[in-house]
């Protein structure tokens, strides 16, 4: 009899630990599967918001008042086609809402050759529930939307506002499930192995691993948070690089139909051959770095360096950096050649560069940014929060980047020095040992 009843009493121990087990795995991966849905919500949002700020109002008004496929419309539709493309979006459209229930397309992002199902006009199928909010100038996120013919998909919107603050209409993105799904599934394999570790901790004592749970998700969540927060400073820094290369090369193309137009042929092939350098120097943004955060980052910098016209080279040693820790690498390079980029800017063109070194060996990673620009008048002060060697601005917080650098590289025990003794020209070396 008393056998029974310890068989019976291990029996449902053992259920109970598996059920709790299986709870535990359940639930943190249904809390995954949102925070990133969340994360990417919110990241779309903001190109959204960006997107809708860089749109021609004034423009985009004389086209509501008469909306027709003209020359505007094909340009608008063109660049939110680009916009689509680089943001991996099933869609990015303007929209009209003049009432609290259902939405229209006037502008949608693909392609001139597809034509069917994205007229001006089209209606949406964004939910009631989000029209409202845009109605009420509201941005808004919906959940995951069904569509016989487009699939399933997220969808966002952000308002577009005149000089006056007014909202002549929405900008909004849709996000494809399968994209959504693909980077859940990505982050729940990741943290495969935390699944299987928590799974047998709990079988040992349950009360710890409720503890641990509770540690985990907090961690997840800020690692979310800070890796989101690095993520949207970068993309908003991109699409501003590029929105700022479409408008040069607009006006290049308007100069030489205007040479042809005037028949003046010469003029226009010197123009033109001007004109494949710059070219030739956007195709050599592509670097050839193992470490894939590293080289979107280092692309992006060299494109608003292009920008400012200002000579940036790298030399990158071929190695993953996985001793630091990507969101940290991130923090630290940005920082410094934001600053390289804000010095030398200072100086004329011509003299503005910037050379950029990442090396690894068996002892450490160095990472040294050498810039020409001003001298630092006070490089003992440089690391102290709050010091800034650029001009006061209402509103801005300065002399917070080099303090985040330098609390970053304590952590892990490196060294940050600043050598500005040459003349017009400013080195920041970062030494991390490799543990």
């Amino acid at each position: 009899m008393k056998n029974r009843k310890v068989k019976l009493i291990l029996i449902l121990s053992t259920f109970l630990l598996c059920l709790f087990t299986s709870l535990n795995i359940f639930t943190s991966y249904v809390k995954i599967k949102k925070t990133v849905e969340e994360s990417i919500a919110n990241q779309s949002l903001e190109a959204a918001r960006s997107i809708a700020s860089s749109i021609d109002t004034d423009a985009y008004q004389q086209f509501l008042n008469n909306p027709q496929e003209n020359a505007y419309y094909w340009k608008v539709r063109s660049y939110l086609n680009d916009a689509r493309i680089k943001l991996g979006a099933l869609f990015v459209y303007t929209l009209k809402v003049d009432n609290p229930e259902v939405s229209t397309a006037m502008i949608t992002g693909m392609p001139k050759e597809m034509r069917e199902g994205f007229e001006i006009g089209v209606v949406c199928t964004v939910p009631a529930k989000e029209v409202e909010k845009a109605y009420n100038g509201e941005t808004y996120v919906t959940e995951v939307i069904h569509d016989s013919i487009h699939g399933s998909y997220l969808s966002v919107g952000a308002p577009i506002k005149d000089d006056n603050g007014k909202i002549i209409g929405f900008l909004g993105i849709d996000i494809s499930a399968d994209t959504l799904n693909g980077i859940k599934g990505k982050v729940i394999e990741d943290n495969l192995f935390i699944f299987i570790f928590n799974g047998v901790f709990i079988l040992i004592v349950i009360g710890s691993f409720l503890f641990l749970q509770r540690w985990y998700q907090k961690e997840v969540a800020k690692e979310v948070g800070a890796t989101e927060d690095t993520y949207q400073a970068e993309i908003k820094a991109l699409i501003t690089s590029v929105s700022s290369l479409r408008h040069d090369f607009t006006n290049h193309i308007q100069v030489l139909h205007g040479l042809l137009q005037l028949e003046k042929t010469e003029q226009a092939k010197q123009y033109l051959s001007s004109l494949s350098k710059e070219v030739q120097a956007i195709k050599s943004l592509k670097l050839n770095i193992d470490h894939p955060g590293l080289s979107i980052l280092l692309q992006t910098k060299k494109l608003t360096a292009q920008n400012h016209n200002i000579d940036m080279d790298f030399t990158i040693s071929q190695d993953d950096f996985n001793k630091i820790k990507t969101t940290d690498l991130i923090k630290i390079l940005s920082n410094l050649i934001d600053n390289a980029i804000d010095a030398a800017v200072e100086l004329p063109e011509g003299q503005r560069k910037i050379m950029i070194c990442c090396r690894a060996d068996e002892a450490q990673y160095e990472f040294k940014i050498t810039n020409t620009g001003p001298n630092i008048a006070h490089p003992d002060q440089i690391f102290k929060q709050g010091f800034s060697t650029k001009k006061l601005e209402n509103g801005v917080l300065r002399g917070q980047g080099l303090f985040i650098v330098k609390e970053i590289v304590s952590k892990y025990n490196g060294h940050i020095s600043i050598d500005s003794s040459t003349h017009l020209e400013t080195t920041a070396i970062v030494n991390i040992p490799i543990k």
